[in-house]
């Protein structure tokens, strides 16, 4: 896991199994403020997701030992992480996994920043329900 600091616009998770990328959503999100930790993959997110506790988290949907969907499932499934909004950032395949927005690769950073402000915004307001923020954003 690797955290970054930021001035204060919330903490990003940022869930992705290739370097590249992981880099690429981290310097996006911490040029607009962000603060971001990373993990390599959704077994890594599941250990550090407790320790970070963030606003929102981006996974990738292809990864080893637990992809996108199952680790989105599993964070819904627990009561302590079910109301943070969930991004997928995927080159393809199913966006049917349980999440609050998805993006494309390769995706444009202003629509990352965008999508993950959307999030963290929706995140602050009062959600009516069991706090699960449910409408899916597309970009």
């Amino acid at each position: 896991m690797d955290e970054r600091r930021g001035d204060g616009s919330g903490w990003v998770l940022v869930v992705d199994d290739d370097p590249a990328a992981r880099d690429l959503i981290r310097v996006n999100l911490e040029l607009d403020g962000f603060r971001v930790a990373t993990a390599r993959d959704g077994a890594e997110c599941l250990e550090v997701v407790h320790r970070v506790r963030p606003h929102v988290v981006t996974l990738d949907a292809e990864m080893p030992r637990l992809g996108g969907a199952a680790t989105a499932e599993a964070l819904r499934a627990d009561p302590r992480t079910r109301g943070i909004p969930l991004a997928l950032i995927t080159a393809g395949g199913d966006t049917r996994a349980p999440v609050d927005g998805w993006l494309a690769k390769p995706f444009d950073p202003a629509a990352l920043v965008r999508l993950v402000r959307t999030l963290r915004s929706a995140a602050r307001a009062p959600i009516p329900g069991d706090g699960v923020f449910s409408p899916t954003l597309a970009p």
